[in-house]
C-alpha cells in the first residue's frame, strides 16, 4: 500500500536519480517514490518544475496547507484514468434537475444516518442526547420534500447546527466549547479541530478521485462553478462524522490535545505545529484501521472504503446500480 508523506519542517523538495530527497535544516531525507501516495505540506517548502514533473510521473498528488493549515490548493497531475463517458454521465446527472437532486439528496441522507450513529454510541454511554436526536431526525423527513440542493444543503445545515452543539454535551470539557461553527478564521479550539480535520478528509478524497475515471470538478450537492473540485467535499460529507467527529472526540478525551496546543493571533484560532503533528498521526492510524465490509465479509480500512464509495458513485452515473452511501455499524 502507498503512503501519505507528512512535512512540517520547512525546507526543499528535489528530485534525485529516481527518488525524493527533502533537505531541512536536519539534513537530507530519501523517500522512495514508488511507496508514496500524496505528500501533505504543512511547511515552507520550496520545490522546482523538474521535481513537479517526477512527481506528475509518478502519479503523486502534493497537498498544500499555509502557515495557519488552511488548505490551499493541490498540484493534481495530469488524469491518466480519465473516461470521456465517466465525464459525460456525470455531465447529464448534473444538469438534470432531478438526477443531480436525486443523488445529493444520497449524500445528505448518508450524512445524517451517521450523524445519528455518532450521536446514538455517545447517548449508549450515558451522554444525554435524545432531544438532539428528536430534533434532527424531525428535520431529516424534510429531506424527500426538497426539490432542489438550495433546500437540501439548507436541512443539511440546520441538521448540522443541532449535531455540532451536542459537541458540548459530548466532550465536557470547559477548553472546547462550540458556541457556533466558525471557520476562516475558526474563533476558538473546537472549530480549529474541526476545519482542520475536514479540510485533511477532502484532500483524501481528492486523491482517491484521481485513481478512479471520476471528474472531482463535477459534484453535486456542492456546486459545479468556479470552485477547482466540489465533488470530494460531495462525498466527504459522508465520513465527516464517523471519521474526523470521531476523532475529534478520542483526541480531546484522551487528553492527546489540550489548549496548550494551540494559539491565538489576528487570523484567529491556531492549531501548533505539535498538535497538527499529532491530529494527523492519530487520523492516519484510523484511516489504517480496518472493519467487516458487510456486503463482502473482508476487512478494509477506512481509506479503502472511500475507493469503494466511488465505486460504487461510477456505477449509479453509469446506470447499473442505484447509490447507497456507507452507513457504519456501530
Amino acid at each position: 500500500m502507498r503512503k501519505t508523506i507528512y512535512i512540517f519542517s520547512d525546507g526543499e523538495l528535489q528530485r534525485k536519480d529516481n527518488t525524493i530527497c527533502f533537505n531541512s535544516q536536519d539534513g537530507k531525507k530519501y523517500l522512495p517514490v514508488e511507496d508514496i501516495n500524496e505528500i501533505f505540506l504543512f511547511g515552507e517548502v520550496d520545490l522546482n518544475k523538474r521535481f513537479l514533473e517526477f512527481a506528475a510521473q509518478k502519479e503523486i498528488l502534493i497537498h498544500y496547507f499555509n502557515y495557519y493549515g488552511y488548505y490551499m490548493g493541490t498540484f493534481y497531475p495530469r488524469e491518466h484514468y480519465n473516461s470521456g463517458y465517466m465525464i459525460l454521465c456525470q455531465a447529464e446527472h448534473y444538469l438534470d434537475k432531478s438526477k443531480r437532486t436525486a443523488l445529493a439528496s444520497r449524500f445528505v441522507s448518508g450524512a445524517v444516518l451517521n450523524i445519528k450513529k455518532v450521536l446514538r454510541y455517545y447517548q449508549n454511554r450515558g451522554k444525554s442526547l435524545q432531544d438532539t436526536l428528536e430534533a434532527i431526525e424531525e428535520l431529516e423527513q424534510t429531506l424527500d420534500n426538497c426539490h432542489d440542493t438550495s433546500e437540501l444543503m439548507a436541512v443539511e445545515g440546520n441538521i448540522r447546527n443541532y449535531y455540532y452543539k451536542a459537541f458540548d454535551e459530548i466532550i465536557a470539557d470547559p477548553d472546547f466549547v462550540f458556541n457556533e461553527r466558525s471557520r476562516r478564521p475558526p474563533k476558538n479550539h473546537l472549530n480549529c479541530l474541526i476545519s482542520f480535520g475536514n479540510s485533511i478528509l477532502y484532500t483524501y478524497i481528492l486523491s482517491e478521485i484521481y485513481r478512479t475515471h471520476l471528474d472531482p470538478r463535477i459534484g453535486y450537492l456542492h456546486a459545479t462553478n468556479f470552485r477547482r473540485f466540489s465533488l470530494n467535499l460531495d462525498v466527504a460529507e459522508i465520513f465527516k462524522p464517523i471519521i474526523i467527529d470521531r476523532l475529534i472526540f478520542t483526541l480531546i478525551s484522551k487528553g492527546m490535545l489540550t489548549k496548550t496546543d494551540f494559539e491565538k493571533d489576528m487570523a484567529g484560532v491556531l492549531l501548533k505545529e505539535k498538535g497538527r503533528k499529532r491530529f494527523v498521526e492519530e487520523l492516519d492510524k484510523r484511516l489504517k484501521a480496518t472493519i467487516t465490509h458487510r456486503s463482502t465479509g473482508r476487512k478494509v480500512s477506512y481509506r479503502r472504503l472511500m475507493r469503494l464509495e466511488l465505486y460504487k458513485l461510477e456505477k449509479h452515473l453509469m446506470g447499473e446500480s442505484v447509490y447507497e452511501p456507507f452507513i457504519a455499524q456501530w
